[in-house]
């Protein structure tokens, strides 16, 4: 697993989110440089929409609260609709990163989760999407706390 290098993430808080609130409502939109290896994380009301290309390999997260506890979703956009060759290999390369992703995400927003401490044991939820039922599902990825 690649560890996070802190001076390629790049941090940007927008739509009335700062860096202890809200939890409900938090959403993270991760993306990447393939160029120069650099995070890029907007954490706001809403996701950042235009920070998405069409390779549609950006992390996406959310705070819920279901069943009594935080939940951290996460979605990750498999797609290959027409080449399942394809939709295998980003299927494969999500699975790869995601421990960097999910790094990322924990450290970028590290500050909520020293004035949250509860949220390091929240489960984190990792729903991919795919029309290939093989590629299509949820994951369980462990908590903060091993991201942190």
């Amino acid at each position: 697993m690649k560890k996070l290098n802190p001076e390629k993430l790049f941090v940007k808080f927008k739509d009335g989110v700062n860096k202890v609130s809200p939890i409900i409502l938090r959403r993270y939109t991760l993306t990447h440089s393939d160029k120069t290896a650099e995070l890029f994380l907007v954490i706001g009301l809403t996701y950042a929409y235009e920070n998405i290309t069409s390779e549609r390999d950006e992390v996406l997260a959310e705070w819920k609260f279901v069943n009594n506890q935080y939940v951290l979703n996460v979605f990750c956009h498999v797609g290959g609709e027409n080449n399942k060759n394809k939709a295998a290999l980003r299927y494969k390369i999500f699975i790869r990163e995601l421990p960097l992703a999910l790094e990322a995400i924990c450290y970028g927003d590290r500050k909520l989760f020293e004035v949250h401490q509860f949220l390091k044991n929240s489960p984190i939820i990792v729903r991919f999407e795919s029309v290939y039922p093989q590629y299509n599902g949820i994951k369980y990825f462990g908590r903060p706390k091993n991201y942190l």
